[in-house]
């Protein structure tokens, strides 16, 4: 989307967003990984809302704070990768990686600082996982990531193209793992060496605090084998998808998710948690 043509980058952005939501869509049905706790109409209507509302905060806050920047980023050569010589293919390639890197540290926060926990809780207490999810933010949590985005760019010296390359593959990724799709195990074994798979995102979600404090990637796997954070011993028949103190379909409506950040928060977790009385070897995902 930061490029210097915006609307053929937003058409084609919009295009791979439906296209990869069709797909998923379509898997999800013929080969479910999970059964379904709820409605998928009434949610995907509820994720839908959500998701439409997060994007006008995308066109009216981010894109007119974030292109400029990114313009300007290039324009003056400032930030990491313009003070490192290197080919512009290069340089593209490396902005890509370091871009989802430092994704992987506002993730982190997300999660870590009560305040951000707020907003990203909305997308925690769907009761269910499948590609719909990954639309599912709160517009407040969209207008918080602005200043870290800036930051990225800034810092970083990310081009405008690399910029929306980052994004344009980021939307497919996450869509693609948090679909409910059963990949063949053998394929997922290999691709998470690499990449966020459905399982392995499924762990994220799971109810258990210690298996939602794992597996922070967004598209490559590499930062949490890097950071020792990567969970995948946990058989997906034993995840409940959710939040414990959300798991009442009355407090998830559209109107209650969207007051959520705004109201006093219940505690989302006991953490005192049995062992599961399943095991699966502790570095592979579980048929």
């Amino acid at each position: 989307m930061l490029t210097a043509t915006p609307r053929f980058a937003a058409l084609v952005t919009a295009g791979v967003i439906a296209t990869m939501f069709a797909l998923m869509l379509l898997l999800e049905w013929r080969f479910p990984l999970r059964k379904t706790v709820e409605s998928k109409p009434r949610r995907i209507f509820r994720n839908l809302v959500l998701a439409a509302l997060a994007a006008a905060v995308g066109t009216f806050v981010q894109l007119p704070i974030l292109v400029p920047l990114s313009r300007w980023v290039g324009a003056h050569r400032f930030g990491l990768l313009n003070v490192i010589p290197m080919p512009k293919l290069a340089s593209t390639i490396a902005a890509v990686v370091l871009l989802d890197y430092t994704l992987w540290w506002w993730h982190w926060a997300s999660h870590r600082i009560p305040f951000l926990w707020r907003f990203h809780l909305v997308h925690h207490v769907d009761r269910d996982l499948d590609a719909s999810t990954a639309l599912r933010f709160h517009f407040g949590e969209h207008a918080l990531s602005t200043l870290y985005r800036g930051a990225q760019i800034a810092i970083l010296g990310a081009s405008p193209l690399a910029v929306w390359i980052w994004q344009l593959i980021l939307f497919a990724s996450v869509l693609f793992h948090h679909s409910n799709v059963a990949l063949p195990i053998a394929w997922e074994r290999r691709l998470v060496r690499l990449i966020v798979t459905p399982r392995m995102h499924g762990i994220h979600h799971s109810e258990r605090f210690h298996e939602t404090d794992s597996n922070w990637s967004s598209l490559l796997s590499w930062w949490d084998y890097l950071h020792r954070t990567l969970v995948l011993n946990v058989p997906h028949r034993t995840i409940t998808i959710g939040i414990p103190a959300f798991l009442d379909p009355r407090d998830v409506t559209l109107g209650r998710v969207l007051a959520m950040p705004f109201v006093r928060q219940r505690r989302a977790w006991d953490v005192r948690e049995p062992a599961r009385t399943e095991a699966t070897p502790a570095a592979m995902l579980s048929a």
